[in-house]
């Protein structure tokens, strides 16, 4: 059964970390690129992250860039977004799925999806 399950959303304070897993089972991870996306609350979902098959130039949207960083570890099959300094506005679902591929504008071509993780950020 392919699956993906995204962990690590929790309750956190401005200038705080996360770090969000992707864990996926019943396909090999490395046959796709991975993005990471969000939505908000009366928003739509935005691909913010994308990693392809060779690691190579990942994605982020400017929102994230220089806070966000996504990796993968193709031998524990799992992806994982670090998110630094965050902020309010970060405050959303988070969701990993595996796509085709990345571009310059974010993930595409989306296979699988995970069940998404809550970010909350607040004081």
């Amino acid at each position: 059964q392919v699956q993906l399950v995204e962990s690590g959303g929790d309750l956190v304070q401005p200038g705080g970390s996360l770090r969000l897993s992707c864990a996926a089972s019943g396909f090999p991870l490395d046959s796709y690129a991975i993005g990471w996306f969000r939505q908000a609350p009366e928003k739509e979902r935005e691909g913010i992250s994308c990693i392809g098959i060779g690691n190579s130039n990942p994605y982020y949207v400017d929102s994230v860039k220089g806070r966000f960083t996504i990796s993968r570890d193709n031998a524990r099959n799992t992806v994982y977004l670090q998110m630094n300094n965050l902020k309010p506005e970060d405050t959303a679902v988070y969701y990993c799925a595996a796509v085709n591929f990345c571009t310059d504008y974010g993930p595409g071509g989306t296979r699988y999806w995970g069940q998404g993780t809550q970010v909350t950020v607040s004081s």
